[in-house]
This record gives structure tokens, C-alpha cells and sequence, in this order.
């Protein structure tokens, strides 16, 4: 007999109210959106001492990690001073070659939250720097989620795009492109700006699809977006720009700092840089090496996802 041959045995009552109980459990899960508060009830009677956790990939460049990571920690320092702010990079390769290159050590997420439960805090907000909720920002959740047990609670914050304006939420993309025109040069004709963005195998790649069409919807003019490992790459673009007779563009990193892909994919002098392949293709090519931390509206943007996060941490509305 197969099992398609076969009825399932009648549930009892109590059978049926714990199935339908875990249906809506796992709806309620699936349907929820934004902050991640994770809460462990082991731990409901402990004291609450909170702590706020920067969560980065982190970068070797050190002068960019000062106006970009640094920076945006130093605005939540100013919005919470009572309250102490540790940093994790996410990247092993980025934090050896930090220690070997400057003597500094820099803390991985397991180092941070060990660090944390020793000095005795019990509530922990995490702030994620990324910039869309792709591999790095589900990196980042679930291993915080692998941390809950040692811990009363843990939020997590929204990443730089999130929301896309749907009903009563916010226009993240919006927001970002609001803070980010105020450094984009003036654009004559046959002029273009081209933002390059980081691109992710993870579907969260189509964000940048969202980008490019609130571009066209704000009216920013020859604003293209393309990235370094998604779609649409340069080569994508390339035709657009020709068929458009731009001759000039202006390279800018959409990404929290311009380290090695703002310097070296972007702007460097190997002959496969984003700004070499565009002059042999006949443009002419200025560079903007700063990475959105250095832009004041942005951390400003960075630090509305800290306070979103502390709100759910210490229950607030």
C-alpha cells in the first residue's frame, strides 16, 4: 500500500488545536516584517543590562573605516552614551588582514557576543551596516538567532534598504537616493553617473532593479545603477550609455566604504578596472571615491535604524 492509498488516522482534539496552533505560529513568523526581536524566555527574570552591537563587513582600508564605519558608530555613541556600543566585523579574511597589516585586532560576531555574555549584558540590539538584506544580512541574523540562548533578548536592525514604500511603509530606496543626490556632480549633456553597487547571487539582487526605477521615478536624469558581482554588471550597461551618446560618466561606489572595490575594481589602474574598460570603449571617465558612510544624510539614515532597533529593545512605541 502506498501512501496515497491510505487516509491519515482521525486527529483528536488536542491533535488538531497543536497543528493548528503551529500553522499559525509559523504564519505569524513568515508574515513578520522589519526589526527581528528575538526573545528567550529562559531568561525572562533576568535583569535587563542592554548593549548595542555594530554588526560590519569591515574593510583594510583604514582611513575610509574612519569616515564610513567609525563614523556612523560615533552618531549612535552621541544618541545613546549610557549605553556601551561594541563592533563585529563579519569577514575572517578582512579582520587577519587587519591584525597582520595595523596590530589591531577586530572582533567576529562570536568573539563580540562571547565578550558581551561574559560582562554580563542580557539585552543586545544589533545594528546591521549592510545595505540590502541579502548573504551578508541573513549571515548576520542567524547567527545572532544562534546566540539567543545566552541571552534575555536580541533585536535586530533593518538593513540600509528594506522597505519599498508598500502601503504605510517607508521608501527606503527613496530615502537613500534623497541622501545620496547632494553628492552628485551636475550633469551636462551626453554626461552620466554610474553607481556601482556591490550585486549578490541571493534574489535580494533585485534591489537594484528597485534602485534604477526610483531613479527614473525621482527624475535624477542618466543615473545608472550596475554592480561588481550581480546584474546588471558594467558590461549590461555599456550599451545603454552608447545608445543614450553619453560620453562622459562619473564612477561612484553605492556601498558603505570605498575600500578595495571602489579602489581597485572601480577607479584602479589594471586593465580590467570598471574605468579602464569604459575608456577603451571610447568614454571619458571622472571617479568619486568615497564610500556612503562618509555622506552626513546617510548615517543619518544608519542611525534611524538604530534608534527603530533600540525602540524595540527597551519596548518602546
Amino acid at each position: 500500500m502506498t501512501p496515497s492509498d491510505s487516509n491519515p488516522a482521525p486527529l483528536t482534539f488536542s491533535q488538531a488545536e497543536k497543528e493548528e496552533a503551529g500553522m499559525i505560529a509559523a504564519l505569524r513568523q513568515a508574515s513578520s516584517i522589519g526589526v527581528k526581536v528575538l526573545e528567550n524566555q529562559a531568561m525572562k527574570e533576568a535583569p535587563d543590562r542592554d548593549a548595542i552591537l555594530v554588526m560590519a563587513f569591515g574593510t583594510t582600508y583604514s582611513e575610509t573605516r574612519r569616515k564610513t564605519i567609525e563614523a556612523v558608530e560615533k552618531d549612535i555613541r552621541r544618541l545613546y552614551p549610557e549605553i556601551p556600543i561594541l563592533e563585529a566585523y563579519t569577514s575572517k579574511i578582512i579582520i587577519k588582514r587587519v591584525h597582520l597589516k595595523e596590530n589591531v585586532l577586530k572582533a567576529s560576531p562570536a568573539r563580540a557576543f562571547r565578550k558581551l555574555k561574559e560582562e554580563g549584558y542580557t539585552r543586545i540590539a544589533v545594528v546591521a551596516l549592510n545595505i540590502i538584506p541579502g548573504i551578508e544580512y541573513d549571515y548576520t541574523c542567524l547567527f545572532a538567532e544562534s546566540q539567543l540562548s545566552m541571552f534575555k533578548k536580541i533585536v535586530i536592525s533593518t538593513p540600509l534598504l528594506y522597505f519599498q514604500g508598500v502601503k504605510d511603509q517607508r521608501d527606503d530606496v527613496a530615502d537613500l537616493l534623497e541622501a545620496m543626490k547632494g553628492q552628485f556632480p551636475p550633469l551636462g549633456d551626453g554626461e552620466a553617473i554610474l553607481l556601482m553597487a556591490h550585486g549578490t547571487p541571493h534574489p535580494a539582487n533585485a534591489y537594484y532593479s528597485v534602485i534604477q526605477d526610483r531613479i527614473r521615478e525621482m527624475g535624477l536624469g542618466p543615473v545608472f545603477v550596475y554592480t561588481v558581482e550581480g546584474r546588471p554588471s558594467l558590461e549590461d550597461i555599456i550599451p545603454t550609455l552608447k545608445k543614450q551618446h553619453i560620453h562622459h560618466v562619473t564612477l561612484m561606489p553605492t556601498m558603505l566604504v570605498a575600500g578595495d572595490h571602489a579602489n581597485n575594481d572601480m577607479a584602479g589602474d589594471d586593465p580590467d578596472s570598471h574605468k579602464n574598460i569604459l575608456i577603451r570603449e571610447g568614454f571619458t571617465v571622472s571617479t568619486y571615491i568615497h564610500g556612503l558612510g562618509e555622506n552626513e544624510k546617510v548615517r543619518r539614515l544608519y542611525a534611524a535604524r538604530a534608534i527603530e532597533t533600540m525602540n524595540a529593545l527597551l519596548n518602546k512605541k
